[in-house]
């Protein structure tokens, strides 16, 4: 589990990338609403909008998720408690006023960064 990444993973790391190199500058990692305890991959704290970034397995990605075969009894409600957690966050997050962006980690980055731009 040590080798898994929270934070600055290669498609965040990525995108990020190609957002600075369009002129967008940004805050990394940081809790858009502070009471929440929820950070955001990337933040535009003026224009509040709030980037994630999800890894298939851990967000049960509907094209490429595949549940563990063992240890089900860990995985299955861990898996489970992270899709919960995705949708409270986005509402917590939109009835505060913020913008919530989501995009797993297999679609390509500059179509990630393209999205991005538009959007905001």
């Amino acid at each position: 589990m040590r080798g898994n990444r929270s934070r600055d993973t290669k498609p965040e790391i990525e995108v990020r990338r190609l957002l600075h190199k369009q002129g967008f500058r940004y805050r990394v990692h940081v809790r858009p609403v502070p009471g929440l305890r929820r950070t955001a991959d990337i933040v535009f704290t003026r224009k509040r909008v709030a980037v994630f970034i999800d890894g298939c397995f851990w967000h049960r990605c509907p094209e490429h998720f595949v549940g563990s075969k063992s240890n089900t009894d860990y995985w299955g409600p861990k898996i489970a408690a992270n899709v919960s957690r995705d949708i409270e966050t986005n509402r917590a997050l939109e009835l505060a006023g913020w913008t919530v962006l989501r995009y797993w980690a297999h679609v390509p980055p500059a179509e990630i960064a393209e999205s991005i731009a538009t959007s905001i």
